[in-house]
Order: structure tokens, then C-alpha cells, then sequence
């Protein structure tokens, strides 16, 4: 037998496992019994023609030797023999453990770095401010409810098991190339995850079984050796010749030092306090572009109508999706966190702000569509000091949070007056999912006026790209303000920090991951390179 690679196979619809195997082989021209399995590498939607909508399949077939050298032969078919290529096992250093090696931050890219490290004999100790996904959970809920005013200051959207993207859609696209990916995905299969994953062109969990796979991963890591600690914030640490010695987890009288051969710091971006401390301490940092805007929800009906047409309704096809991107002046407008099905979020994390985000589930089968429409922004617009970005949000924040009626309440109007500069009224066919509550303004109050013009542009652009985009009744609610961190923490080709050594500042909230993929990647790198300089404990 061999495997042969092919792309570009048409699979219908309604087509069950055993059809499209079939279709395959009277396409290919080789008897049904020569196909012995079929592993689907790719599946995407092709919906170019409304009238003609399909899925567009890369697989590896492994045929007869017959068939497949007849396949491989054939130029048409542009078919590649597959060939395995042995795991590089990973590389253990020799330098003895002088201390603890520490992660700070149990997001994607901590997660992944601390699931390495565990594996491999290093019982890392993994320090999260947050609380356990469970509990988490019901601290959201009790800020979303409205049975308290503010969120809580460390167990919220944005810190907690998991990190901020156990609240979203759970989407796993992501535009780095690495073959690490497949190690992530298939481990987050092994904890829960659908094994479409695997395949799927746009792959996404949801945030109901993002919940599940993210406790299962944290169990892997303490069954292998690896320390989790909850409410443990990182406040400080020491050096000793300019090389990571100790942390301090914790404040005041509880607070405890914990010697530290390396750090792997992945704080998310929503951390503004820790890498307020970061600065003071001397690590090196510069600002960083990002993008502002506002969250859009529309009916989920009219979203799927402007992207299937006549085939809408097919059950096959489920909530559609976009993507659309415009121009601003010079400035890029775009849709981001696009949640089908989804809901808008209350995503604040400190008093005095309000901050929106997107989530679905992973039927998304919610009435309404949502996405970030937002807008480009960069140093030359909030400073040159590394910190910078992060006041300029912080004002945003309590902006939106003042203009909102100050009680966690989001500021929200439709699209139809934002245009027009209006004072909105209430939406009278689209029903806001953002909880505790919206209240109708005028949003030009609380956005700088670059962004309400690049929004305006932006929506005028969409409703030309995606009929019924710019709808009177569609929904704003504002302010989107975290799609990334406004800064980078400045690190080397080795992972480590340029200004601190045994510092390795990963995920989004260093600067370096936009997504939860491209933030579990990044922490298991940083796990490989602290793993190239220690032995593994005895």
C-alpha cells in the first residue's frame, strides 16, 4: 500500500464518509475496494457560486499499489507521494536547576509551555492569578448578571484559567506556519476538542468546550509533575548578574519568594499592572500598533442569506461567517473576532471600564452575529513611551464606561444614527446580546474621531462588500479596545528577554501571538528553548 496526497476533491453537501469515498474513487477511475483509508488534511467551503455551494477537500488517500502508482503517473491529478517524517525528540540541556522554572500565566501559551515542561521532567511551577476554570466561570456570570458592579480584579474575561480566549468564539485559524500546530491541535483533541479541528480550513471549539479542554490540559500538566497555583499573581522578582533569580507571587504579608531559574512570562494583555511592574524593573519593552473600534451584531439570518443566497437554509451549512476589510484614509478598517451565532461579552477587567468582546458556542446558534470593526492605530496616534498604549486605553475604557452610565452598562447605538451622527434610539429589530445592559448614546462621545470617521468609512464599505452590512437596525456597541497588546516586550532569536536573561516573554500578551494557536505555539518554543539550557530534574 501506499499515500498519495491529493488536493482539490469535491465533497457535496450531504455527502456521508462513505459517499465521498466513493465519489472519490469514480473520479479517480480505481475500484472502490483499492481505497483502504482516507485522512481528510483540509476542508474548506467554497460558496463563490450561491447556487453551487460545496466543500473543497485536500486528503491523503492510502491505495493499492496498483492505484496509487497509477494516480501518482497521471499529471492531471498533480498527486504527491506522502512520506513520513520522524519527531525530532526534544533536547535536553545540562545546566543544573538553580531554582524553580516558573510560568507565569495559564492562557494558551502558558499552558502549552507548562504541558512541555511537565512531560519532560521539569515540574514547573505555574502561577495564574486567576481562579480555576469552574470558578471563574461563576465570577463572570455574577459580573454579567449585574449582581455586581465591576468585575472581579483577578478572575474575570481576561485572568483565569484558560486565559482571555476561553470567553470567545474559540477559533484556531491562524496565519503562522509551523508544524507545531498539529501538536496543539492534536492535543487539544485528545482533551475534548472535536476532531474536526484537525481539518477544518476555519476550525473553532466554542467557549462551552473550550471550558472542558482547558481544565483537561491544566489535569495533564499536574498529573505529569507540573505545580498549578491559583490566586497567584507575579508582583516582582529579583536578579542576580542580570539573570532572573527569584519571584515574588503574591502582596503584603502573604506574599512569598520563589527561587527562579527561568520565567516564562505569559501574562495576556490584559495584565497592565504586571507589565507596569515590568518597566520599573528595567526589562526592555516598545509600543506597538494595534486596532480600536466598536463590536457589530445583525441577524444571524441576514449574515447567512448575504454569504449561501438561495442555499441559506441548508442544514449542512450552519451560522456563516466574514471577514471584510476597507480603508480609512491611510488607515486599514477591518472585522475581527467575527462570532457567528455568538454574543456580545462585558470583557472589562478593572473598575471603571467597559470593554466589549465577542463569544459563541460551539453550535453557534445564537439569533445574532457579532464582530469587531475596528481600526488601525499606531504610536505616531498615543506616544512613543512604552506605556503609552496602555493609558491611551485606559481613558478609552472609562470613556465608554462614563458614556455607558457608569454601572458596567455598554454605550451602543445603531448603525443608522452612528452614520447619520445621531443620538441613537433603541434598535427596533435587532435585540443587543451584551450583558448587563446597553444604553443607547451617541458613540462619537467616548472614540477618538479618526476612529469614528474609519468606522463610518468601514461600515459604508461593508454594506457595498456584504448586502445589508450597513442596515439601519444593526448594533454597535463600544468600545473594542483589546484585539492586542499596544506593546511588545522585547526579546531575541532565543526566546529570551534583550535586557533580562532566564526572561522569556511570550503569547499576546508580549506582543508576539494573535490568536490561540499562534499563543500555545509560541509558549511551547519558549518551553524548548529553556528546556536547550536544563537538565530535566532528577
Amino acid at each position: 500500500m501506499k499515500t498519495v496526497y491529493l488536493q482539490n476533491l469535491r465533497r457535496e453537501l450531504d455527502a456521508t464518509d462513505e459517499s465521498f469515498a466513493a465519489s472519490c474513487c469514480k473520479r479517480l477511475g480505481i475500484a472502490r475496494d483499492a481505497l483502504v483509508r482516507m485522512r481528510i488534511v483540509r476542508q474548506s467551503l467554497d460558496a463563490r457560486k450561491k447556487h453551487d455551494i460545496f466543500h473543497c477537500v485536500h486528503a491523503e488517500l492510502t491505495l493499492s499499489d496498483a492505484a496509487a502508482n497509477r494516480i501518482l503517473k497521471d499529471p492531471k491529478w498533480k498527486a504527491e507521494p506522502v512520506q513520513t517524517e520522524p519527531q525530532e525528540p526534544p533536547v535536553f540541556g545540562t545546566k543544573p536547576q538553580d531554582g524553580r522554572i516558573v510560568v507565569a500565566g495559564l492562557g494558551p501559551a502558558g499552558l502549552f509551555a507548562s504541558l512541555l515542561l511537565a512531560r519532560n521532567g521539569y515540574r514547573p511551577l505555574v502561577i495564574e492569578r486567576g481562579r480555576p476554570i469552574a470558578e471563574r466561570v461563576k465570577d463572570v456570570e455574577r459580573y454579567w448578571s449585574g449582581a455586581r458592579n465591576e468585575p472581579d480584579p483577578d478572575s474575570n474575561v481576561a485572568f483565569g484559567e484558560g486565559g482571555a480566549g476561553t470567553f470567545s468564539d474559540g477559533k484556531l485559524t491562524t496565519r503562522i506556519k509551523d508544524p507545531r500546530i498539529d501538536g496543539v491541535l492534536a492535543e487539544m483533541i485528545a482533551c475534548g476538542a472535536p476532531e474536526e479541528i484537525a481539518y477544518l480550513a476555519k476550525p473553532h471549539i466554542g467557549t462551552d468546550r473550550l471550558r472542558t479542554v482547558v481544565g483537561t490540559l491544566r489535569a495533564k500538566i499536574e498529573e505529569a509533575g507540573g505545580e498549578v497555583r491559583f490566586s497567584a499573581t507575579l508582583t516582582d522578582f529579583r536578579t542576580e548578574d542580570g539573570r532572573i533569580a527569584a519571584v515574588r507571587i503574591g502582596s503584603g504579608e502573604t506574599a512569598v519568594w520563589e527561587p527562579c531559574a527561568a520565567l516564562i512570562l505569559a501574562i495576556g494583555h490584559g495584565a497592565r499592572d504586571t507589565a507596569r511592574m515590568l518597566y520599573e524593573k528595567g526589562v526592555l519593552m516598545a509600543p506597538k500598533a494595534f486596532a480600536i473600534g466598536v463590536r457589530a451584531e445583525h441577524p444571524q439570518s441576514l449574515i447567512n442569506a448575504s454569504q449561501y443566497g438561495p442555499m441559506a437554509e441548508h442544514p449542512r451549512l450552519g451560522a456563516a461567517e466574514y471577514r471584510l476589510t476597507a480603508k480609512s484614509g491611510e488607515r486599514g478598517v477591518y472585522t475581527f473576532c467575527m462570532c457567528p451565532g455568538g454574543q456580545v461579552v462585558a470583557s472589562a477587567s478593572g473598575p471603571e471600564q467597559v470593554v466589549v468582546n465577542g463569544m459563541s458556542n460551539f453550535a453557534r446558534d445564537g439569533k445574532n452575529a457579532n464582530a469587531a470593526v475596528v481600526v488601525q492605530i499606531t504610536p505616531e496616534d498615543f506616544g512613543a513611551h512604552p506605556l503609552s498604549g496602555l493609558a491611551y486605553l485606559d481613558r478609552l475604557e472609562r470613556s465608554a464606561f462614563l458614556l455607558g452610565g457608569g454601572d458596567g452598562t455598554a454605550p451602543a447605538s445603531t448603525v443608522g444614527a452612528f452614520l447619520r451622527g445621531e443620538r441613537s434610539k433603541p434598535s427596533g429589530s435587532v435585540e443587543p446580546t451584551y450583558r448587563p445592559g446597553v444604553r443607547y448614546s451617541d458613540l462619537s462621545e467616548c472614540l477618538p474621531d479618526f476612529v469614528t470617521a474609519g468606522v463610518r468609512d468601514g461600515l459604508r464599505a461593508f454594506g457595498r462588500q456584504l448586502r445589508g452590512y450597513d442596515m439601519e437596525d444593526a448594533v454597535l456597541t463600544a468600545v473594542e479596545s483589546r484585539t492586542s497588546a499596544p506593546l511588545r516586550i522585547l526579546r531575541g532569536a532565543d526566546m529570551e528577554s534583550v535586557s533580562h536573561k532566564g526572561l522569556y516573554p511570550v503569547g499576546e500578551g508580549a506582543g508576539y501571538a494573535g490568536g490561540i494557536i499562534s499563543a500555545a505555539v509560541d509558549g511551547w518554543k519558549a518551553a524548548e528553548a529553556v528546556m536547550r539550557i536544563y537538565a530535566p530534574l532528577p
